[in-house]
């Protein structure tokens, strides 16, 4: 199961959080407040032990009750200040950090919505899904309290240590004698623990992607009988999540078992010490009564430092996953210019540059051609070997205005990746494609996608209605004329039968219809907008004999008024366009009408397997 690539190991967590400086900017006013309000708090228990002190040596000593009993109410006040304080600090941070998660996550899907087909291609979904989920709550975790309390834990430290060197400068050299090896601890628990969660936040996302998948693919797994081979994936992943787990938890006890008994170490010497010293007369009972209720009250911030660490570890690696995807160059809005770069965010190659400008230099020097056309389009795709042959290689072709083209050629000769070029689902590598003589790629991608409408092979529809799904292919004010018309031509009025109409809800991946009805509310969308150019990728191959004539003469009446192109495999599919585009081995091997190529082309005869002769009989 793939993951994402793992940092380099000289990443600096803090240089990876300031990174949600952006987000975190519009409420530092409330982050400071919130921090300045828990320094206080942290500063008024401290106050604590110097109260013990002047008690006893003072009403405890003279034995005074009403002195004592003052004293018991100063402790109350103070604690209850204390109390109230941390209260303030936690009501400062939810609100404000409960909008930075949610503008991060809205910033992310965002960006998810803008990046090229390729990287989606790459990327398993529960990758990217753990990353608006599971890795932002760490960082809401994160700016909520490790990011407040390392600096309040560290403010609480320095003014803790200054109040026990007041005390005696002697006892504070002994609490202090653990300060070097808890450091030298921390800093290498920083490097592996780091490494850890990168590797636990990365077997996350590779856990939901099979959990994901299973549930989408719940009807092959009980159809095949594969529960028992899904389940040991899923036991294998957890149960590797689970030793990485267990490795942060080991990590995170040595570095506090570290952490808690030096100090202790630390607390009991200095009592030892201390005492000695009060027993010779050297020092006061409330002294050391404050020095070591100060020392106590130190025990919770430098306790803290292991898992506050750990948190901040993880943040940082959150931090990394989360702009691992923010900086992924998107797909750019399109228009002059737009030629210059390719997917992934690098430059051309001086040679595929000049096959370009030549063939622009080409494209000036004629009339531009209306209709759809492919002037030396060759493709490859990014992440492809460099070495590979291309997809296509050379592919010129072209389709007058309003005329149907079907694309026809064997499996993996290239057609569904051919089609993708025209809406730039894919970026072409070399050549240009024209739309009324017009280079799409000077088209801004908007404009590009509103003049071209495609039917996939697969037919995806969303947790919406059904009219939603179909209006998703039309323009804004579009309404139930325009969906019924589509419908109409789609032959899906199988819709006016379900429980709400097109009101209905087709539920996840549409999978609560059948796959014709899928195919038809996917064709309705595509048609719905009455687009110039329709590109459908074998629109009818989930119909029934009969289902796919009656679509078959609807389709015809909206063909008559649209340039298309129809990847097709079957010749009454093809029968629906005015010619034929032959397609092998990534180049245009032939083009003609269904009749001639079958009497010329041996290939073309050969895919249609003998089945054009029956279907020209029919006709």
């Amino acid at each position: 199961m793939p993951t994402t690539p793992v940092p380099a190991e000289n990443r600096s967590a803090v240089r990876s959080l300031l990174r949600l400086w952006p987000y975190v900017r519009p409420v530092r006013a409330r982050l400071s407040a919130a921090a300045f309000v828990a320094i206080l708090a942290s500063c008024v228990g401290l106050v604590i032990p110097l109260v013990l002190k002047w008690m006893v040596d003072g009403p405890v000593a003279d034995r005074d009750p009403a002195g004592v009993w003052l004293g018991a109410l100063y402790l109350l006040l103070l604690g209850l200040a204390e109390a109230l304080l941390f209260g303030l600090r936690r009501w400062l941070v939810a609100r404000p950090l409960a909008g930075v998660e949610a503008g991060m996550r809205a910033d992310l899907y965002r960006r998810l919505q803008r990046l090229p087909v390729a990287f989606h291609d790459r990327w398993a979904s529960g990758q990217l899904l753990s990353r608006g989920t599971t890795d932002l709550m760490l960082l809401r975790m994160f700016l909520a309290f490790p990011l407040t309390f390392l600096l309040v834990n560290g403010v609480t430290i320095l003014v803790g240590v200054g109040i026990m060197l007041v005390q005696d400068w002697s006892l504070g050299l002994v609490v202090l004698g653990p300060a070097v090896p808890v450091m030298i601890t921390c800093a290498v628990f920083e490097k592996k623990y780091s490494e850890v969660a990168r590797r636990a936040q990365d077997q996350v996302g590779d856990l939901t992607t099979v959990v994901e998948e299973s549930v989408l693919g719940i009807r092959i797994i009980k159809g095949f009988g594969r529960h028992r081979s899904q389940a040991r994936a899923f036991h294998e992943l957890s149960h590797t999540l689970r030793g990485t787990e267990l490795r942060k938890a080991r990590l995170l006890a040595a570095i506090w078992a570290v952490i808690v008994t030096l100090p202790e170490l630390a607390i009991g010497a200095a009592l030892v010490v201390g005492a000695v010293q009060v027993a010779d007369g050297e020092l006061s009972a409330g002294t050391l009564v404050a020095f070591l209720s100060t020392a106590l009250a130190l025990r919770w911030p430098v306790e803290s430092i292991g898992f506050l660490l750990a948190m901040s570890q993880e943040a940082a690696t959150a931090t990394d996953r989360y702009f691992e995807v923010m900086d992924a160059e998107v797909e750019s809005p399109g228009g002059v210019g737009d030629r210059a770069s390719v997917p992934g965010g690098g430059e051309r190659d001086p040679a595929s540059r000049g096959a370009s400008q030549a063939v622009r230099a080409l494209g000036e020097a004629r009339p531009p051609a209306a209709g759809l056309t492919f002037e030396n389009v060759r493709f490859r795709y990014p992440d492809a070997p460099p070495d590979s042959p291309p997809v296509l290689d050379g592919v010129d072709l072209h389709v007058r205005p309003g005329e149907s083209m079907a694309l026809v050629g064997a499996t993996g000769s290239g057609k569904t990746t051919l089609t993708a070029l025209i809406p730039r689902l894919h970026e072409v590598t070399e050549g240009r494609i024209t739309l009324d003589g017009e280079d799409i790629t000077a088209l801004p991608r908007e404009e590009l996608r509103a003049l071209v409408a495609v039917a996939f092979e697969e037919p995806t529809l969303f947790s919406a209605s059904v009219g939603e799904n179909v209006l998703m292919g039309a323009g804004e004010g579009a309404g139930s004329d325009a969906l019924e018309r589509a419908l109409a031509v789609a032959q899906a009025d199988f819709v006016h039968a379900l429980p709400e109409g097109t009101d209905t809800q087709v539920g996840e991946q549409g999978l609560s219809l059948s796959g014709g009805q899928r195919q038809r509310l996917a064709l309705a969308r595509a048609v719905v907008g009455e687009p110039r150019f329709l590109v459908l990728d074998d629109p009818l191959s989930a119909l029934d004999v009969h289902t796919e004539a009656a679509v078959e003469a609807a389709l015809r009446r909206v063909l008559a008024d649209t340039t298309a192109l129809i990847v097709a495999h079957r010749p009454s599919t093809v029968l629906l366009a005015d010619r034929v585009a032959l397609l092998s081995r990534g180049r245009i091997a032939a083009v003609g009408t269904h009749h001639e190529l079958l009497r010329t082309n041996a290939e073309y005869a050969h895919l249609m397997s003998g089945a054009g002769e029956q279907e020209e009989h029919r006709r």
